[in-house]
């Protein structure tokens, strides 16, 4: 049974940015629908000196700790599937310096969804070995720079 989502209010900007805008309230595959909330969130940044989409990427980690650690006590439940500020950080990461066309966001999602779902070591050792929001964030960061090494090899 999923939890419940009746604690969230989008009305919160704290769990607005948490829920990916509210894309983590699909019923189904809320960690799907929040990596979709990235790719705008991606085309808004692509033209970001590099310098400054590396800064973007640090404050928005930073950013999420609090973030998602925020909106999971309020929930009451540790990661709560809803919560998906995780996996817009984790495709940022995925696509960064990475030239931009519509496959490479396809392939860079394909991957993200892929290291996130299936957590191969040590993704899975963070996921549940680190608590708090530093926990709900690690193992998405972790999926992302393994993505984006698999995007450097496949596209530089």
């Amino acid at each position: 049974m999923a939890a419940s989502t009746e604690n969230f209010q989008l009305s919160n900007p704290i769990h607005f940015l948490a829920l990916g805008f509210g894309s983590g309230l699909a019923p189904k595959a809320p960690g799907t629908f929040g990596t979709l909330a990235a790719v705008p969130v991606f085309f808004l940044a692509i033209n970001l000196d590099n310098l400054y989409y590396l800064a973007l990427l640090i404050i928005m980690s930073i950013a999420g700790v609090y973030i998602c650690g925020k909106a999971a006590k309020d929930a009451g439940v540790h990661d709560h599937g809803a919560i998906v500020w995780d996996e817009i950080v984790g495709f940022m990461i995925t696509m960064y310096l990475i030239p931009v066309s519509w496959l490479t966001v396809l392939v860079g999602f394909a991957l993200f969804r892929f290291f996130d779902i299936l957590k191969p070591w040590p993704i899975s050792y963070l996921d549940k070995n680190c608590h708090g929001g530093l926990g709900i964030m690690l193992d998405d960061i972790v999926a992302g720079i393994a993505s984006w090494a698999c995007m450097m090899l496949i596209f530089r």
